[in-house]
Formats: C-alpha cells, structure tokens, sequence
C-alpha cells in the first residue's frame, strides 16, 4: 500500500513539474509582434469577450499595427445579438463621428489648392454666414434673449469646434431644441441642414470656447462649394478611391448590406438588445461632415496609415506632411479639456494630465455607436477599435488604448 501511495505521489509530482515547466517555458517564449507581447495582447481579448459574455456589447472588431505590420486583427462576438450572427472582420459599422477626421482631411486638400485661407470668414464663401445670434442663457432655449456676435465665425473654428456651434447633445433645452432641429427633423441635403443649424442661436461667442459641434457639416457644404461636387463624389474621388476604400461610403450598396451591423442598446430591463430604430443605410441624401459614413475596420486603417505615412499611400501623395503636421498640433490652447484639439482630431498634449496610458502628440477621436481610435506617431502606432452600441460609452474610450498599450512591451 505504502509502494502504491509512494508511485502514485511521484507519478503526481511528475505532473505538476510538467505543468509548471510548461507554464514557464511559455511565459519564457512569449512571441513579440513589432514590440507587442502576444501574452498581453491576449489580456485585451480577454477583456473583449468578458464583455460580450457579459451582454455588455454584441461583438467587435479590432485592428493594430506597429512599424506599419499588423500586429493584432481579431473578430469578437456577433455583429446583431438578436440573430446570434458571428461578428467578421469585413462587417460594415456606421462610423459615426469618425467621419469628422476624413471630411478634415478632404477639406484640406482643398486647402492645400489655394481655395482659401485657415483666417477667412466663412461668409466670404457663405454669404448666408452673417448676423449671428449668440444665446445668453442655453437653459432658456430658442425663446431665450440672444445678443450678437462679437466677431465671424472663421474657417480655423470650423476646424477646431470653436465656432460657437453645438452638436445638440449637451442636455441643455437649447441643444435638445438643436437637435431636433438639424438631425430630427427632415432635411434634404447638406446645405438644408447647414442652413438650419445657422438659423438657430449659437452657444457661444466665436472663438472663445471649445464646443463640440455640428461644424464639420459646414466643412462638408464648404467642400460642395470649391469642388462643384458633393461631398460623396469628392471623398469617393479622392480619398476613398485612392486608397482602396471599397466599403466606406454613405450608403451601403445591396450586394454588401447582409455585413452591415446594427446599433444595439440596453433595454430597461438592463438586457443588451437590437436597438429599435437603425441609421438607414440606403437612400442616404444629406452628406454630411458631423457622421454619415458606413467603413470597416480594414477602410479605416488605410486612413489612418496614410495620415501616419504624411498622407501618402500607395504612392500618390494625398496630403503633404506639413498639412498633416498643423492637422495634428494643438489649434485651440487650453480651450480642450486639459489636452489639445487640432484640426479633426483630439490631441494627447500632456500625458501626465491625462492620467491614462499613452504619447504625447497621439491623436485620436471615436464615434456615438461605440467606434475608436488612436494614431501614436512616436510609437508608429494605429489602433481601432470597432462595436455598435448606444448611448457612447467613455469606458470604452479609455480601456481601450489601456490595454493596446500595456501590450506594447519593447520600445522602439
């Protein structure tokens, strides 16, 4: 008996030894992908399928590169919870916001033509842009008192959301009047919903505040204005075209609508659902700058390298390196919270006021169903991230870049 006990007790200390050795031998040869750990990147899936398990989101795609490899590329979950449909890499998301950084970058390739000048009044091009009305209590709504605007409104503030315009999602009575205005109600294009938007009192004096806003729509009529063209036959012409975007546009075509993802929400009951009322995806008319385009994580990463390579791209130069340097450099002060804005794009200008992982001078946005990212110039980094859930979510924002960048574990 004491024979069998003492066969058995080596035979157990034989297994745990191989387990041990196993799990040593693995930390010990934890491949790195272009500086990555592969154990850590496994850490951010981790945390990705919790939440799909979790009934938190349905699904996501995501996308990282370094040093201009792909680094991590994964599907999560299900692109419609309700149906149970596996998420793919090609799943068309609506991009929301993330449509403000490529109508800036379009806007200034007409820039880069001569069409105008960063200083010039928008009225000089849009006569209608004169008079303003600025309101003196937002909490009282368009039956408020309103006194005039100090000075134009300026291209330079369209780009940076300095104009005094609001996107109407602020809570204030003027904002949910706004935005009823130019997103409820119907609109037929982009130049009838610019000219509501102007019809409306501004939330503040130009110039004097950072605000998030419907500006890009201005940019995106700007665009009609100097091409001759819409803002889709533009960025189809110039942008997309060029850079092989085949799945990015305002309308998805009918041969690729069954990769089209819905907007999930969460219930009252606190179950994550299929939200009741979808962004169209056809018949699309208004082309706007503010949100409108449909694109797949793989689209937007060829943005996204082109911006990083000095907006060149299979080689043709879209944007000069210049363009793309006053793009990404602080424009507004510390008019943003506590970080910098340039021109389409959020920048990280102090680390350590930001309280999170990251570089200075990486530049960012998201969009209101849930889709992020970040270009890091000093690691030659690009990370995105894409689900389809409402209301937007900071959390998401900033778990994101936590765990992209607690993988990144050799420097460059």
């Amino acid at each position: 008996m004491k024979k069998l006990f003492y066969y058995r007790f080596q035979f157990l200390f034989l297994l745990l030894s191989i387990v041990f050795a196993y799990g040593q031998s693995a930390k010990a040869s934890d491949e790195l992908i272009s500086g990555f750990s592969e154990i850590r990147l496994d850490r951010y899936s981790q945390f990705l399928n919790t939440e799909i398990a979790e009934g938190r989101i349905p699904g996501a795609v995501s996308y990282i590169t370094r040093n201009g490899q792909t680094v991590h590329k994964a599907a999560y979950g299900y692109s419609s919870w309700e149906a149970r449909k596996p998420m793919q890499q090609d799943n068309i998301f609506q991009i929301m916001s993330m449509t403000k950084p490529i109508i800036s970058a379009a806007f200034l390739m007409l820039y880069e033509e001569g069409h105008f000048f960063l200083t010039d009044p928008v009225s000089k091009y849009l006569p209608q842009f004169k008079d303003f009305k600025v309101a003196v209590d937002v909490n009282k709504g368009l039956d408020g008192v309103n006194e005039p605007a100090k000075s134009e409104i300026t291209i330079h503030q369209l780009l940076t959301h300095t104009a005094g315009f609001t996107h109407g999602i602020g809570g204030t009575t003027l904002d949910n009047e706004i935005a009823q205005a130019i997103y409820i109600e119907p609109q037929s294009s982009i130049e009838s919903r610019v000219n509501t938007l102007i019809s409306l009192p501004l939330i503040g004096h130009p110039g004097e505040q950072w605000h998030y806003s419907a500006s890009p729509d201005v940019l995106a009529l700007l665009i009609e204005h100097f091409s001759g063209m819409t803002a889709a036959e533009f960025l189809q012409i110039r942008i997309f075209d060029p850079l092989a975007m085949k799945d990015t546009g305002y309308n998805i075509p009918i041969d690729d609508q069954n990769r089209w993802v819905p907007v999930h929400n969460i219930d009252e009951e606190g179950k994550l659902v299929n939200s009741k009322q979808q962004f169209p995806f056809q018949g699309n008319t208004v082309y706007g700058g503010t949100h409108g385009l449909f694109s797949t994580a793989d689209d937007y990463m060829k943005f996204c390298l082109m911006i990083l390579n000095g907006g060149k791209a299979n080689g043709k130069q879209l944007l000069s390196p210049k363009t793309i340097e006053i793009m990404t450099m602080n424009q507004v002060g510390d008019l943003y919270n506590g970080q910098g804005f340039g021109l389409g794009f959020g920048i990280t200008t102090d680390v350590a006021n930001s309280k999170a992982l990251g570089s200075k001078g990486a530049f960012y946005w998201g969009g209101a169903y849930s889709t992020y990212f970040f270009i890091d110039p000093t690691e030659d980094l690009i990370a995105i991230l894409m689900t389809q859930v409402q209301p937007y979510s900071n959390f998401y924002n900033k778990k994101f870049p936590q765990f992209v960048y607690q993988a990144l574990v050799d420097e460059n």
